[in-house]
């Protein structure tokens, strides 16, 4: 471990990366990402090839002394006082913890290369999400499908960044262990049109209205990918024409529908409970 190296300094130039971090946005910023939580750490400890670097109150680098001693000298630790933390930060810590990750390179996050391995004709759920903007249903996504068992997600390109703060908080850091990938910007539904045709994939669409049966009539396929939408406009037409199926959770009294987390939560239980029968 290289450190723990003392930070008394607001503006010691060893921790630029964790400075303003609230109003920076690290997407593509020196291919980095920023992490924060107890449990986010933990996950990103288990995989320290994706750390840059971390930043600890004292009470927490106690914590995670004896897991951070196996670190490789390349990544830096230290340790500040939470006011000292907030300082730099530009939000108080009361956590106090914050990471540094590395970014995958975008040519890693496509779908032939983030989720080739799930090629083939075995059994296989993937939850796909277009135009979703907030970070908080992106964070939970991951959390969901992890919970669910999901073997990788896809976004397109108009989805918020899974990396943001917030999202990986949310997450519970599961988007530190669950596949995913984003498509390329134009490419959405050649995207879909290969997971149906080279894939194998069943597209079954979480929308309401347009001819959708009830979730719970639904013939789960081995290999199927749940494609859900932004709250409002929901998927677009050219999207529900390449999927095979529309479903719809019911609703009762006045309520049109639920949160695009909440609803995909409810479809992978459905779906989860139905392979168990």
């Amino acid at each position: 471990m290289n450190g723990p190296h003392l930070v008394t300094d607001p503006v010691d130039p060893r921790v630029e990366v964790f400075r303003d971090v609230r109003d920076r946005d690290l997407r593509g910023r020196d291919g980095l990402f920023m992490a924060e939580s107890e449990m986010v750490l933990q996950r990103l400890l288990a995989h320290p090839e994706q750390l840059h670097s971390i930043l600890l109150s004292p009470n927490k680098f106690e914590r995670f002394a004896e897991r951070l001693r196996v670190l490789p000298d390349s990544v830096p630790v230290y340790t500040a006082e939470i006011e000292i933390m907030g300082s730099i930060s530009g939000f108080h810590i009361h956590r106090g913890v914050l990471a540094a990750g590395l970014r995958p390179e975008p040519a890693t996050l496509r779908p032939e290369v983030a989720l080739d391995s799930l090629r083939g004709d075995g059994p296989c759920t993937l939850l796909v999400a277009e135009g979703v903007t907030n970070v908080d249903n992106i964070g939970a996504f991951f959390r969901i499908g992890a919970a669910f068992g999901v073997d990788g997600l896809l976004f397109d390109a108009t989805c918020c960044d899974p990396l943001y703060r917030k999202a990986v908080r949310v997450s519970m850091g599961h988007v530190l262990s669950v596949p995913w990938s984003m498509a390329a910007e134009g490419q959405w539904l050649e995207t879909l049109q290969s997971l149906r045709d080279e894939w194998g994939m069943t597209l079954i669409a979480a929308e309401s209205g347009c001819d959708a049966m009830p979730l719970w009539d639904v013939k789960w396929p081995e290999r199927c990918a749940i494609v859900v939408g932004s709250e409002g406009p929901g998927l677009p037409g050219e999207t529900l024409d390449l999927c095979d199926a529309a479903v719809e959770i019911p609703m009762q009294g006045e309520v049109p529908s639920v949160n695009v987390a909440l609803a995909s939560g409810i479809c992978l239980y459905e779906r989860t409970r139905a392979a168990s029968l």
